[in-house]
């Protein structure tokens, strides 16, 4: 345990779950908390680098502020003091984040589990963070799918803000030391030449990675990011149902206008470019979402532009004049030069006769206008005011996390998740929403949406037997439980610092969010007391499974307790030792009894002899008296 990499007293930081060009994520646990979360830590190498250290610190201000379902939470933010490294070493900074379980979409895509109606639901979800993220202020300019995280219940989680700019910040360009931040398949023709950028290039980015989850290839492909950046600026892409022809020619219409090189003809907000999504999605071409384009009119001739008019001109001007010219006229008796004076003054008159005509009609013109006006301004003035425009808010019920969140922004309204426990409807599922369905509210409203977060009691899981504390406690959160304090106990058959029982019992039914004390094992167990025991029973106890202790028995002569009995032990009764020991079991045996030593045979004596009553006894004493008997007869 002492071996664990702690930040900040706080953070416990775990197994290594992600890697990226500036930094490592490890998964971790919140001390203090109690929960799971992911750790991003600056790699040691680029630590020393101002601009890798500028990136990394932006990234937890941009998400810092932002609090929607589709975007991935910043809890804290610090840095970390390497052990063993001079004063002057720089500090490892990290961001504290929200733990998503789930794959990104480009392990989604590698394993070939998209559908395009999946890639449209989720591209939508995409644009939900990216409207919020942008009615934030903030660009993501990053926006490709290592960064889209789908949960197993098919929540979008949009991540890494590394390079997000705000918006009024957007004036810098993209490019930092010649090189262009961001990743080229998905860059926009704006961010490839340097410029600046607004929410439009994220829009480019999103439309490149539908493309990509459409095809399963990027729009563009090349030898370097040099040559990918030049096909986004100058080439068009390959029509993506060339790639794909289940794609509906409606979605390549919405992918179309996504991917303009020319800003002004994209989509202007993500609303516009989710709401034709949705719309494609139902078989309708993009229409009032979409930009509209401006319609040049050609300039016409002017009357008095007339080829009569500028022969007239050649001629004032002192051009040639016909031969014959200086004729007089017959009828009117007047040179031809003077037929062309006249001719000019009647052109003059006839000009200055439309300028009056012309002049004339302006004014009538001018004068019905702003009769019409005043008429207008009238009725606006002493007209009733109109009613809001109202939105109703849609069914929700039974719905995923990520629908019922469409279906609300779909129809312009704000999501608010709220979750709570329901005895019928399954974890991440819609109850409802509050206003109800049905309800007409103000556009841009605030709904809260109800999730469900399952049965209000749970089941203490029994697989958390012999797990790590750590894992327990993460095994516990999953099914809405916390874990609780930490006891220990002995035991023969579970490894020291593994769950060997709860408190309550493991597979008991407790109220949700209840505190589950945990019992962890130390690796040992208690010799118990055998003095007293018979032999036989003081082995059977030492060599039980639960004990796993190895008996050796010395027997010991003991007068006073009765031989098979243990009259002592080694180890003393109630120490602790691990399992498969020795225990030295010391059992009474009797005493051995001395071999008795032979007394001499006592000499009979005279009286003895003669005292009457004697005989029978001499006789009684075995062999001697007959021995005696046999010798007094072969005296006589």
């Amino acid at each position: 345990m002492s071996s664990e990499r702690i930040l900040n007293g706080r953070y416990e930081i775990g197994e290594l779950i992600g890697r990226g060009g500036m930094a490592d994520v490890h998964l971790g646990r919140d001390i203090r908390l109690g929960r799971t979360v992911a750790i991003k830590v600056l790699r040691q190498d680029l630590a020393r680098d101002p601009l890798f250290q500028s990136r990394f610190r932006r990234e937890a201000q941009a998400v810092a502020g932002l609090n929607h379902p589709t975007i991935v939470s910043v809890y804290d933010t610090g840095e970390e003091e390497i052990e063993g490294q001079h004063h002057d070493d720089v500090r490892v900074p990290f961001i504290v984040m929200e733990y998503v379980a789930g794959r990104t979409l480009r392990d989604l895509l590698k394993a070939g589990e998209l559908t395009h109606e999946t890639s449209v639901e989720y591209i939508v979800g995409v644009l939900s963070a990216l409207e919020y993220s942008h009615r934030a202020g903030i660009v993501h300019r990053d926006i490709k799918p290592a960064n889209v995280m789908i949960t197993p219940e098919g929540q979008v989680k949009v991540m890494d803000f590394g390079i997000a700019r705000a918006i009024a910040d957007s004036a810098a360009t993209m490019t930092q030391t010649q090189a262009v931040i961001g990743t080229a398949q998905y860059l926009s023709p704006e961010q490839a030449r340097g410029e600046t950028v607004d929410a439009r290039s994220d829009l480019y980015s999103a439309g490149c990675l539908l493309y990509e989850l459409l095809t399963g290839r990027p729009p563009f492909i090349g030898d370097s990011p040099v040559s990918v950046a030049y096909q986004h600026v100058r080439e068009a892409p390959v029509p993506a149902r060339e790639l794909n022809d289940s794609i509906p020619a409606e979605i390549e219409s919405v992918l179309h206008i996504a991917l303009e090189k020319d800003r002004a003809r994209r989509f202007q907000s993500a609303a516009d470019f989710r709401a034709a999504l949705i719309d494609a999605g139902k078989g309708i071409r993009p229409g009032a979402h979409a930009p509209t384009e401006a319609i040049a009119v050609a300039p016409q001739p002017d009357d008095d532009d007339a080829p009569q008019t500028r022969a007239m001109a050649k001629v004032l001007a002192g051009g040639s004049i016909p031969a014959g010219a200086l004729a007089e006229d017959r009828e009117t008796g007047s040179l031809p030069i003077v037929h062309a004076a006249r001719n000019r003054n009647d052109a003059e008159d006839r000009r200055r006769s439309r300028r009056r005509g012309w002049i004339s009609v302006l004014l009538v013109l001018l004068a019905l206008v702003l009769s019409a006006g005043g008429v207008a301004l009238f009725g606006i003035l002493n007209a009733q005011p109109e009613e809001p425009v109202l939105t109703s808010v849609p069914a929700v019920d039974s719905m995923t996390e990520t629908e019922a969140s469409n279906a609300l922004t779909a129809v312009g309204l704000r999501p608010q998740v709220e979750r709570t426990f329901h005895d019928e409807v399954e974890a991440g599922v819609a109850i409802g929403t509050d206003p109800e369905a049905g309800s007409e509210v103000e556009p841009d409203s605030l709904v809260t949406l109800r999730i469900s977060e399952g049965p209000a009691n749970r089941t203490i899981p029994e697989d958390i037997f012999q797990m790590t504390e750590s894992s327990a406690r993460d095994a516990l959160e999953s099914v809405g439980l916390r874990g609780g304090s930490v006891s220990e106990a002995n035991s023969a058959t579970v490894p020291v610092g593994r769950v060997i029982a709860t408190e309550p019992a493991l597979g008991s039914s407790v109220p949700a969010d209840s505190e589950v004390n945990l019992v962890l094992s130390t690796g040992q167990v208690t010799v118990p007391r055998l003095i007293g025991l018979p032999r036989e029973e003081a082995v059977a106890i030492l060599e039980d499974p639960a004990r796993a202790l190895a008996p050796r028995i010395v027997e010991e002569e003991n007068a006073v307790v009765e031989p098979g009995l243990v009259t002592r032990q080694e180890p003393a009764p109630d120490s602790n030792i691990a399992p498969g020991s020795e225990v030295v079991v010391y059992v009474a045996a009797p005493p051995e009894e001395p071999e008795p030593t032979p007394s001499p045979e006592p000499e009979p004596s005279p009286a003895a002899e003669e005292e009457p009553g004697n005989e029978g006894r001499g006789r009684g004493q075995g062999n001697s008296g007959v021995v005696g008997d046999v010798l007094d007869g072969l005296g006589g």
